[in-house]
């Protein structure tokens, strides 16, 4: 694992996957700028950094179905044992850690690139819809099944405040673009299409700075 933080400060890492023994990664992008050997393969594990540890681990196992695998001590010293959890194939891939911190500001600025919310797949509405009840049963503040054109998904907070979305896996981002041409062009969902102007104009090109 490399640590480092970016020009916003926010703490990254980097995770080799070679000895991974669960969930496969996936195929580097071969029109990146990184070599493809080099590429990233997946996210993951995903960290939550929470001041009280007991009530998210409780959503985790008991409510998402997530299994305490081990734990480890973190890259800043002094701080309490990272604790690990997986879901399904396991392995990298399918990882939370959880990282008890009392030290840090509860309510951070969000920047460029800052992650917003957590998402994990379902397989299907009828999968989603059930989980909808299951949220609700634990009167956790949700959004119902909320439609997203190329997938649904549902929105929840869990105790600590970490807002978390079960999405499913259709139909798609290959339903109104060809799989070999995605990203190339801005594709919009019908209800938002009739903004597409507005929207084009805000947006700014990324540009890579070596």
């Amino acid at each position: 694992m490399i640590h480092f933080r970016d020009h916003e400060n926010q703490r990254l890492v980097l995770v080799s996957d070679q000895t991974n023994q669960g969930v496969l990664g996936g195929t580097p992008w071969e029109h990146s700028l990184v070599p493809q050997r080099y590429g990233m393969t997946g996210l993951g594990p995903v960290r939550f950094t929470v001041p009280d540890s007991q009530p998210t681990k409780r959503i985790l196992t008991e409510v998402l179905g997530f299994r305490r695998v081990g734990s480890y001590q973190p890259f800043e010293q002094g701080q309490s044992e990272v604790e690990v959890f997986d879901t399904g194939e396991g392995g990298t891939g399918a990882e939370v850690h959880v990282e008890e911190r009392q030290d840090l500001k509860q309510k951070e600025k969000p920047g460029r690139g800052s992650v917003h919310h957590v998402a994990f797949r379902v397989e299907d509405r009828a999968a989603l819809e059930k989980w909808r009840d299951r949220i609700r049963q634990e009167r956790l503040p949700n959004s119902g099944v909320v439609e997203r054109h190329y997938f649904q998904s549902l929105y929840f907070r869990e105790p600590n405040g970490i807002l978390i979305e079960l999405a499913t896996d259709g139909p798609g981002f290959a339903t109104d673009e060809d799989e070999k041409h995605l990203g190339e062009q801005l594709a919009l969902p019908p209800f938002l299409e009739e903004k597409r102007d507005e929207i084009e104009a805000n947006l700014k090109p990324i540009q890579y700075k070596p």
